[in-house]
């Protein structure tokens, strides 16, 4: 996966550092690059193309193929894009190349995704309050992802980016068990 993510790099910053200077002209031309590569993303993951782009056909078949089927939901920028990725062998990596993207626009957008697990569904309010003590401790605007796991007995498990924050019931309770078995 590693690896995936050091080839996925450069072309989603090349993706992004093109998308970002058309924004100067265009409203929405990071959206729209990330709805393409979303949409090849996608397409790479099928059966019969990962055959094809994994060295089951010329190159020139391969970005035929898939530009047939990607159709009019990639413009002629995104074909080129894919088109280089093609004659590099490199379509396997498109979607670490998302990934890699999405980042690049949540570090320019200064946003970040947070998923929290809660054993019972948050109200609204609590999920304001969290929203906000969050923007707070993390400097950013925070985008949450709720869902309920009842397993957790009570409390909440936050996750944003490498930091995670324990605070349910279970955990405790197996932080509990860990240290008095040592």
């Amino acid at each position: 996966m590693s690896q995936l993510t050091t080839v996925a790099r450069p072309y989603a910053k090349a993706a992004f550092e093109y998308a970002l200077e058309k924004s100067n002209v265009e409203t929405n031309a990071i959206d729209n690059w990330l709805a393409q590569l979303t949409f090849a993303a996608e397409v790479s993951k099928d059966a019969i193309i990962y055959d094809y782009i994994s060295g089951g056909a010329s190159t020139e078949q391969a970005i035929t193929l898939f530009l047939n089927v990607c159709g009019e939901q990639v413009d002629s920028q995104g074909q080129n894009f894919l088109k280089i990725m093609a004659e590099n062998n490199r379509l396997l990596a498109l979607p670490q190349v998302l990934v890699q993207f999405c980042e690049f626009k949540a570090e320019y957008e200064n946003t970040i995704a947070v998923d929290v697990t809660a054993a019972v569904e948050l109200t609204p309010e609590q999920v304001t309050s969290l929203s906000a003590a969050l923007e707070k401790r993390l400097a950013r605007k925070v985008k949450l992802n709720c869902k309920v796991d009842a397993t957790i007995i009570s409390g909440l498990i936050i996750e944003a980016g490498d930091m995670v924050i324990d605070g349910s019931i279970a955990g405790q309770l197996n932080r509990l068990a860990t240290t008095l078995q040592s």
